[in-house]
């Protein structure tokens, strides 16, 4: 049996399929950047509406540090979620399940408490949630003012 290899120029067949690959690559990276472009624009109309400047909302870490001080929950829990949490989560199965509860208790205090600021019921602090930037575009761009810090309940960083 022989076998014949043409190092050639690609078939039609090859060239399309490339091409199709490369306008599926295209498309995702476009889809993604309006995504990116999008969220922005809600984060700075949030941050906005509640009376802080916009640009706040652009810078990692201070987003959130800034949205914490929005909706009233204590900024410690940047600490224990960003810092702690992939600490504990080297230990073995105990740790990990630590941090991730830690985390989503973050993240339900934080949607809860947005959704109260900005008057909102525990159904939109689902959607909060569960769809951040549905939710958050609800939220920036409705009529809805900004009714001030009324953050939930915080079984570790109790308000006195």
């Amino acid at each position: 049996m022989t076998y014949t290899y043409n190092y050639g120029t690609p078939s039609a067949a090859q060239t399309s399929g490339l091409a199709l690959g490369l306008g599926f690559v295209i498309a995702y990276v476009v889809v993604m950047l309006a995504i990116c472009a999008f969220s922005i624009v809600v984060a700075w109309k949030i941050f906005t509406k509640a009376g802080k400047e916009g640009w706040k909302s652009l810078i990692p870490f201070y987003n959130i540090y800034t949205m914490c001080e929005i909706v009233g929950v204590s900024p410690w829990w940047m600490l224990i979620v960003f810092v702690g949490c992939p600490i504990v989560a080297l230990i073995p199965i105990l740790g990990y399940l630590a941090s991730m509860a830690a985390t989503i208790y973050f993240g339900i205090l934080l949607a809860k408490s947005t959704a109260n600021a900005f008057g909102k019921d525990t159904g939109f602090a689902v959607g909060l949630f569960f769809l951040p930037l549905i939710f958050g575009a609800i939220l920036a761009f409705n009529k809805d003012k900004y009714e001030g810090a009324k953050p939930m309940d915080d079984i570790i960083f109790k308000k006195k």
